[in-house]
């Protein structure tokens, strides 16, 4: 490690954190969150939910397992940077084909390491998520600060993610045909659904409903993705024309858009939910699961009442809602990662149950 600090972040208050550069060198300015997961870093790294965003890693040791070819949940990774407390140079694992460091310089994000990552965290878990910008060392403080004043983060996300053209995933044992609204959608999200015997039409986040409905699909999946639910007012506009006409499950971003189509509404988290065991009460079998989660909003139980949603999950760490359903229209929604990557698989269940949905309409 070099000898002395060359990269710094500076958060929005002022509070600085010195350390060392690895990945790309670029400087940004981004909204800095904490994921508390233990192992996963590289589906971390490619879930295209993190876009402009700085991700705080609570674990000690990341890169010590590398980069391998099979893991990654999009292409095109676009976190915008990664915080770690020891980067490891040498990794050593049987998988792995080229290391964290150079998969984010081809990515270009940015990273730093050697930093107190927890106390990072618990200032972030006391004060909030905010903005923050990650330089050299040595560039000036008030510099720093007025240039993330200045900044303001892109609502653009879902459309920097989704995919622009229509891409087709055939199941070789082939029993149902859903079709996936892109907002930022994970790869592993697409396999689960292949080893359940369904292919996947993927569109791209702002398809008019028109063109879904013509493909004649026996379900719809709405994806996860980044940013503000509200910012996608296509996508909202959509699953409001093919509510009722066919199955529906939402997943994270998914799970916000569907409770906006439906009139009601979503709020900003104080810091987030990101790691991989915060457990979730099914309200209807009482069973708790330990869950994947990774948004910075979540739905007003508030403001359900009048929109025919009914809540189906909770959050036991601080009651926020986690799933939603309209038995009627055939909706379910969840506000975490039933496909983990990475996570716990407690709750793979939801996408059989998405499966008998499916089912129960052809009858």
């Amino acid at each position: 490690m070099k000898k002395q600090p060359d990269k710094k972040i500076i958060l929005e208050d002022g509070e600085e954190y010195y350390g060392y550069s690895f990945g790309s060198d670029t400087d940004k300015v981004l909204e800095i969150v904490f994921n508390t997961s233990p192992v996963g870093y590289q589906e971390i790294l490619s879930d295209p939910s993190y876009t402009y965003q700085a991700v705080v890693m609570t674990y000690p040791l990341i890169g010590n397992c590398g980069i391998n070819n099979d893991d990654f949940e999009s292409d095109m990774p676009s976190i915008g940077a990664l915080v770690v407390r020891e980067y490891c140079t040498a990794p050593s694992n049987f998988r792995y084909s080229v290391t964290l460091d150079e998969i984010m310089k081809k990515y270009d994000i940015t990273g730093i390491c050697g930093i107190d990552t927890r106390k990072l965290a618990r200032h972030i878990r006391s004060h909030g998520t905010s903005k923050a910008i990650i330089t050299y060392a040595s560039k000036n403080r008030e510099e720093c600060i007025n240039e993330i004043g200045r900044h303001e983060i892109p609502a653009d996300a879902v459309s920097k993610v989704s995919r622009k053209s229509v891409s087709v995933f055939e199941a070789q044992d082939e029993k149902f045909r859903v079709a996936a609204i892109d907002c930022g959608i994970k790869s592993n999200i697409i396999r689960t659904f292949l080893k359940k015997s369904c292919s996947v039409t993927v569109f791209p986040w702002n398809t008019r409903a028109e063109e879904i409905i013509n493909m004649d699909p026996d379900g719809i999946f709405i994806s996860n993705g980044p940013g503000n639910p509200e910012d996608v007012t296509e996508t909202i506009e959509t699953v409001r024309q093919l509510s009722g006409r066919f199955p529906m499950f939402g997943i994270c971003l998914g799970h916000q858009i569907i409770a906006l189509a439906y009139g009601a509404k979503t709020y900003k988290l104080k810091f987030g939910h990101r790691g991989g065991n915060h457990p979730v009460k099914d309200l209807g079998n009482g069973k708790i699961d330990i869950t994947s989660q990774n948004h910075s909003y979540a739905v007003d139980e508030k403001s359900l009442p009048g929109t025919s949603l009914t809540v189906t999950h909770i959050n036991l760490l601080d009651g926020t809602v986690e799933g939603l359903e309209n038995k009627v229209d055939r909706v379910m929604s969840v506000q975490y990662h039933p496909e983990s990557a990475p996570g716990p698989r407690d709750c793979a269940y939801l996408f059989d149950r998405f499966v008998g949905m499916m089912e129960e309409s052809r009858r």
